[in-house]
């Protein structure tokens, strides 16, 4: 009898023993898996879950601060930043969604069923209205919704409203640059991201904010433009009057510093608000001086002329017969402007009188590849490198792809397309001596108010001779003395220029149009000692269309301002000084 209860006993403790064995066992491999799936949550998930937790109990907003300005050259400001606030909604803490969204909609104005979807959304954020006015929170502060809030940002703003506006260019709602200057130099001018962290309670109530700034930069970099102010106005506005009179379909202007390349003024007609970007044609934020290309007509004959001089292949006296106004290139008839039946000319009446056949027979000295070399060496059919967004190289073909009629064509400015900045650039080096320079637009880069960065003048390289420039200065202010540039002189300043009137091409019907022109002028005063290169084109003006009538006095009235504005002297001024020297 003791013996069995001594096996039961042994049996009952093995039995426990194995129970216990197994139970260890399950909370080995419990223990185990309660481990792993810790170390898979903290170490493998951590980010995810923490990204979890913080969308649940956190909103964050990321806005743009300190932005640089943009000032002319003499740091009257372009472009500059402005403090708002912006309006958005917390939907779990909006209690009469339909009241809420009808006083929204009318303060803002905006959809109020839209705002309506909005904020019943099963979110802790939505926008409502972005860099709102100051009335516009004013009225809903005051109104002290529940779950409506705002956040300060910094909105740009053009405080000269139009001017330049094709040239600054706009930033987009987050501040990036979308056009312009704005756009080519984000990189400099953008200034610092800021996130703003709004904590939540569970019942996904706001309860505290704070700021991480996320850059070790307050500011971006200010920048300096050549433009300047007082010479930009007075450019867009005459060049705007001469639109609207011939009611024209739109004008470019670009006043030029001819030694350096620094452009004064760049402007473009229609013209647009960049405040209101959005409340414009697309077409108007387009800068069309570099980003469109037209057919020159006879401003481009300066150009073939110095390639004649230059070569040592003519001179301004020598004489051309000019065929009593009409020759035949192949099968084709080429005349004169108004039927002008021109007979020996020199090379100098040939551009004062603009004569097409004139060109044509100085072009055939030159030869096509001759022709080609320095239409390239002024700077044609290849981009500028002014370092703004969009522009084009223009239209220049290979020699080896003229046709018979090319070479007379393009000595008078047909059959090859120009940028004006191309244009005015290549008029520069006439007027300075022979260097083509490279046009710029940006003046100094400054950081704190110092300056780190500045314009150095970069010449591109010599195109003519200094005699070669002399020459076709004498030849151009026979243009405005005697020819057809006669409504562009100026009392007390000697003018060089020439006028143009380019017959627009049409592509539906591959053919030159008899009813739509290209009008303009481009010269540079005073002609001796240049300070300013001027390019005017209007395009497709109705009535008169001859560069002479619609171009030309355009000129004149921006040259005379100009002029006067940079103080520099008359010929009577400079002749009164030396007397009483």
């Amino acid at each position: 009898m003791a013996k069995q209860n001594k096996q039961n006993t042994e049996t009952f403790r093995d039995g426990i023993k194995s129970r216990l064995k197994f139970v260890s066992i399950l909370l080995f491999v419990f223990g185990a898996a309660l481990i792993s799936r810790l170390a898979f949550l903290q170490i493998i998930q951590h980010d995810t879950l923490v990204a979890k937790s913080e969308k649940q109990y956190l909103s964050t907003v990321k806005t743009h601060f300190g932005r640089g300005v943009i000032y002319d050259r003499n740091l009257n400001e372009l472009a500059r930043n402005v403090e708002v606030e912006s309006v958005y909604v917390n939907p779990s803490e909006v209690q009469d969604r339909k009241s809420v969204a009808r006083t929204l909609a009318t303060t803002l104005g905006l959809n109020r069923g839209q705002i309506y979807k909005k904020i019943s959304a099963k979110k802790h954020f939505v926008w409502i209205k972005r860099k709102c006015s100051l009335a516009e929170v004013a009225k809903l502060k005051k109104a002290g919704l529940a779950g409506v809030r705002f956040v300060a940002e910094q909105k740009r703003f053009y405080p000269k409203r139009e001017l330049a506006a094709s040239v600054l260019g706009f930033v987009g709602m987050d501040n990036q640059g979308l056009a312009g200057i704005e756009h080519a130099y984000q990189a400099k001018l953008k200034g610092v991201t800021v996130r703003q962290v709004t904590e939540r309670d569970a019942r996904g109530r706001s309860i505290q904010s704070h700021e991480d700034l996320q850059s070790s930069n307050p500011s971006g970099y200010d920048i300096s433009l050549t433009l300047d102010e007082v010479i930009q106005f007075t450019t867009e506005y005459h060049l705007k009057k001469q639109v609207e009179r011939f009611k024209a379909d739109s004008g470019m202007a670009v006043v030029m510093n001819p030694h350096t390349g620094e452009i004064y003024a760049m402007a473009n007609v229609p013209q647009f608000n960049p405040n209101r970007y959005g409340a414009f044609p697309s077409k108007s934020w387009k800068n069309n001086i570099i980003a469109s290309s037209y057919e020159p007509g006879s401003i481009f004959k300066p150009i073939v002329a110095a390639a004649a001089l230059d070569k040592g292949l003519a001179r301004p006296q020598d004489i051309f017969f000019c065929e009593n106004g009409m020759m035949k290139i192949g099968k084709v008839n080429i005349g004169e402007a108004s039927d002008h039946k021109f007979g020996w000319l020199s090379m100098r009446d040939i551009i004062a009188k603009s004569s097409n056949i004139g060109a044509i027979k100085i072009a055939q000295q030159v030869g096509k590849n001759s022709f080609y070399d320095y239409i390239r060496k002024f700077g044609f059919g290849q981009k500028s490198g002014l370092p703004l967004p969009g522009e084009s190289a223009g239209q220049l073909k290979s020699p080896k792809n003229w046709t018979e009629l090319s070479l007379a064509s393009i000595s008078f400015g047909h059959e090859i397309a120009v940028t004006p900045i191309q244009m005015v650039s290549a008029m520069a080096a006439i007027a300075n001596g022979g260097n083509l320079m490279e046009p710029h637009v940006k003046h100094a880069l400054i950081k704190d108010g110092q300056i780190v960065e500045q314009f150095e003048p970069k010449k591109i390289r010599r195109v003519i001779s200094e005699k070669t420039s002399r020459q076709l200065v004498e030849v151009l202010k026979s243009v405005v003395k005697t020819g057809t540039g006669k409504k562009a002189g100026l009392d007390g300043y000697d003018v060089a220029g020439k006028t143009g009137t380019a017959q627009k091409y049409n592509t539906e019907t591959r053919s030159y149009s008899k009813t739509e022109f290209v009008s303009s002028f481009i010269g540079f005063a005073p002609a001796d000692s240049p300070r300013l290169v001027i390019l005017v084109m209007i395009d497709n003006p109705k009535g008169s269309h001859w560069g002479s009538v619609v171009a030309a006095p355009v000129f004149r009235k921006i040259a005379k301002k100009a002029l006067r504005y940079l103080n520099v002297p008359s010929s009577k001024e400079r002749v009164f000084i030396l007397d009483r020297a």
